[in-house]
């Protein structure tokens, strides 16, 4: 005889175990915790628990540092070609017709005219989710434009920097872009202009290698990853254990590379001050 007895419970057929909707949560990549998603947009894509800073798109910084009403989109019909018709597992231009089709943008850099805290700037904001924020020919030519905009109406430049590096598919026309940025910023300096670039999560390759690192003051987010190549190329390369925190803007802070870490709650004020300094 069993030692215990199993009664059928009365569950009716009809009741429906309720889904719970999908896409609302997020897990910090530094902490673990469960994000809810409204909750982290309101904090600006801060964790509440480690403070860490998730990655943004253009549409968003514009909305936390550009005074309303005052934006002015720019160059926005610049886009790259497959000029090499490139092909490795994809072809290129299938590549830029999905990250187009995924972003809604020309190309992994979006550009704009508007005011901070009243005052005239030109804002670039450089899009990680456009085959890694990769600095083809149509990024450089939209950054040499902002130059030559900033310079030719005597504004401040600031560029929010977000790239996995130069990009491959377009081979030699993706690293001039770094010698064609460096001598516009370099005539920019020379007239008295006021360049400030941000570097986010993560500012690697060619574009740490050039216009990421000439800045008048540089500015990076919290924990951002910031270097030329990888941490894994230089282990392997020199044969060493790297420091504990390599390649982090509190690392770069620490050595002299970067001039001012900002959170985003002081982003808007901290940039603004800067253009009062220098002006």
């Amino acid at each position: 005889m069993a030692w215990f007895s199993r009664k059928d419970k009365n569950i009716s057929p009809d009741v429906v175990k309720k889904d719970i909707p999908g896409g609302l949560w997020s897990k910090c990549p530094s902490c673990s915790e469960i994000q809810y998603k409204p909750e982290l947009e309101k904090n600006s894509y801060v964790c509440q628990h480690c403070q860490h800073h998730f990655r943004m798109t253009p549409e968003i910084y514009f909305d936390l540092l550009i005074d309303s009403a005052s934006k002015k989109d720019l160059f926005t019909e610049i886009s790259s070609t497959d000029t090499l018709d490139f092909v490795a597992e994809k072809k290129y231009s299938d590549q830029l017709k999905k990250a187009i089709e995924k972003t809604g943008k020309s190309d992994a850099i979006s550009c704009a005219e508007g005011k901070i805290n009243g005052k005239k700037v030109v804002l670039g904001v450089m899009n990680f989710s456009f085959i890694g924020g990769s600095m083809g020919s149509a990024v450089g030519e939209i950054i040499s434009r902002c130059i030559d905009m900033a310079g030719k109406n005597k504004l401040p430049f600031i560029l929010i920097c977000s790239s996995g590096g130069a990009r491959m598919q377009e081979s030699a026309l993706s690293l001039m872009q770094l010698a064609k940025t460096s001598s516009k910023l370099a005539r920019f300096h020379r007239n008295g202009g006021l360049y400030i670039p941000l570097l986010t999560d993560p500012t690697t390759g060619g574009v740490t290698a050039s216009f990421g690192m000439l800045g008048d003051v540089i500015l990076a987010e919290p924990g951002a990853l910031i270097g030329f190549a990888g941490p894994r190329v230089i282990k392997q390369t020199i044969g060493e254990n790297l420091p504990e925190g390599f390649q982090t803007s509190e690392f770069l802070l620490e050595k002299g590379f970067v001039d001012h870490i900002v959170t985003r709650d002081e982003m808007k004020s901290k940039i603004s001050s800067i253009i009062d300094f220098f002006s």
